[in-house]
């Protein structure tokens, strides 16, 4: 699984002083824990910057690979000079996060990926904003990004395409398209490159959930077949629950009740409660979570502790 390392974005307080202030050694920081977490891929976001973005990224770029020599980049922003001008200075291929389905975006952003052989993140969506169903997702990828990219010379396999995670918190109903489309992706000749922003999953849910909201649906969207996900690196029980399922571990109830999730979604089977120890905390809440994300039974803020 491509970790993509998400912590450097313009909405944190501290991320948005330290570009404010050019403040090198706190962004170096900021990025060098999350490739430490096992980040292979650190995101910059720096915001629409339609002023300065060109001198923000470019500061950006350097400040973090002088930090981390071998670290391959995210350049996040919806400017498109500030974005050429952080592919400039990549010393590795990188990713520009990202394109819609719209005309105009892609032609800002597709050339860029053709000349300087980036990868680019692909949403399937439209002006006319998110569709709900997963057969409608993954026409926009069909009908509108491949043709569209390609047609500006992005080759196929540079294209991450991202099936748009929405929350269980007022879209629940719609929270297993995103599974089922990254499905649809892998079922074209050849497989699609798909990712995803992890942490939408849980918007809006209080903090205390979030985290097991995120891992548990990370397991599902693995079994659909992602290929990578932009999250939180420094989140050790997401990184534990993706080593579990990749490693095959099953020496733990944790571990068999993860691995059955993952193959059930895999084959599109119903989840067996037979597998959870009912008395296992960890367990439980996984089974509760499970049931909430594939939408049996009605998302509330206190689902633990129903």
């Amino acid at each position: 699984m491509l970790i993509i390392g998400e912590n450097i974005h313009i909405i944190a307080p501290k991320i948005k002083e330290a570009i404010t202030n050019r403040d090198t050694a706190y962004l170096q920081k900021a990025a060098l824990v999350q490739w430490k977490a096992g980040a292979q891929v650190i995101d910059l976001n720096i915001g629409p910057q339609k002023k300065l973005g060109v001198e923000i990224m470019e500061w950006a770029v350097e400040a973090v690979q002088d930090a981390i020599p071998d670290v391959t980049l995210s350049l996040d922003t919806t400017n498109a000079a500030a974005i050429e001008a952080g592919l400039k200075k990549c010393k590795k291929q990188a990713f520009i996060n990202s394109t819609s389905a719209e005309e105009d975006r892609m032609a800002a952003a597709g050339p860029l990926a053709a000349k300087y052989g980036a990868n680019i993140i692909a949403l399937t969506m439209t002006k006319s904003g998110i569709p709900v169903g997963a057969e409608e997702r993954f026409g926009i990828a069909m009908e509108l990004l491949i043709p569209g990219l390609t047609g500006h010379g992005v080759p196929i396999e540079n294209i991450y395409f991202d099936p748009l995670v929405l929350t269980v918190a007022g879209s629940q109903e719609f929270v297993p398209n995103a599974v089922e489309t990254i499905r649809l992706m892998k079922l074209w000749d050849p497989p699609l490159n798909t990712v995803v922003g992890l942490s939408n999953v849980s918007n809006q849910v209080p903090n205390e959930n979030r985290g097991l909201i995120n891992r548990t649906y990370m397991v599902m969207l693995m079994a659909a077949g992602l290929d990578s996900a932009i999250a939180d690196p420094l989140d050790k029980e997401l990184m534990r629950f993706i080593r579990i399922v990749e490693k095959r571990d099953d020496s733990t109830g944790v571990g068999r009740v993860l691995l059955h999730l993952f193959d059930t979604t895999q084959t599109m089977e119903p989840f067996d409660p037979s597998v959870v120890d009912m008395k296992d905390e960890e367990q439980v809440g996984i089974y509760k979570t499970v049931r909430i994300l594939r939408n049996e039974i009605i998302f509330a803020d206190s689902y633990l502790k129903m």
